[in-house]
């Protein structure tokens, strides 16, 4: 298993081979037994393989090819919808409408979704998450008809690759491991961790491409830009204020 997981890839281009319903049943059974708040399970996933669905979502994913080439999209919801209506009907009084519980509910969503994606793996299918999932929650919502107390956390794309591309790299232990308590970083200890993602050829060339002088000046001024991170931020609270999960 420990090989299986060191061998995680993102893929991004699939075959056209079906994935057999019963075997996606059997990986969605499996990733529900992940841990969960209370036993409570408040999450859900909309399956996609409707061409005309996948378009609808597509402009939400920032049009990426994989939506609409994927066999399967998965959507990883946050739902206390179905547990709060149990509650009603059996004269107890839902308490959910609030953000701690969305987070909640958040964390067990994506730790079904992880479980799922090493699942998946195990039998050959490839997967990649999408982050623009809480970018554009509320097309995403509106495309898949979500009601209250629902919010796309992430989206899967799932099918058997096209091709096997290279490991992306990880830091070291050091970068994230603390021991007992956490050891804040000094300059030394940051220009070592980061020594060699900085001088991989790649991400010299990275570099060069979005025309910056260092690594993080693309990720802070091309990539993830804080006027980005801010107005997406504004989106996804107004989402989770319409699904009713802020007041």
């Amino acid at each position: 298993m420990l090989n299986l997981l060191n061998q995680h890839r993102t893929i991004r281009k699939y075959t056209e081979q079906v994935i057999a319903p019963e075997l996606l049943d059997e990986l969605l059974t499996t990733a529900f037994r992940a841990s969960n708040t209370g036993n409570m399970q408040a999450y859900s996933v909309v399956v996609t393989t409707d061409p005309d669905i996948k378009q609808q979502l597509s402009p939400a994913h920032f049009n990426q090819p994989m939506i609409k080439q994927a066999p399967v999209v998965l959507t990883f919801c946050a739902d206390y919808n179905l547990f709060s209506k149990w509650c009603e009907q059996r004269q107890a009084e839902p308490g959910y409408d609030n953000f701690q519980s969305f987070m909640a509910t958040a964390i067990d969503t994506l730790l079904a979704a992880q479980t799922f994606c090493i699942a998946a793996e195990s039998v050959g299918l490839g997967i990649c998450y999408l982050g623009t999932t809480t970018y554009n929650a509320q097309e995403i919502i509106e495309a898949l008809k979500l009601p209250k107390l629902v919010v796309p956390v992430t989206t899967i794309t799932l099918g058997y690759p096209a091709d096997i591309p290279e490991q992306t790299d990880r830091l070291p232990l050091e970068a994230i491991v603390h021991r007992e308590t956490y050891k804040n970083f000094t300059p030394t200890d940051i220009d070592r961790i980061y020594a060699e993602k900085e001088s991989s050829d790649f991400y010299k060339q990275f570099v060069a491409e979005n025309k910056k002088e260092t690594l993080p000046q693309v990720f802070t001024d091309v990539r993830y830009t804080k006027k980005n991170n801010e107005f997406f931020s504004e989106k996804f609270l107004e989402a989770l204020k319409m699904q009713g999960f802020l007041k």
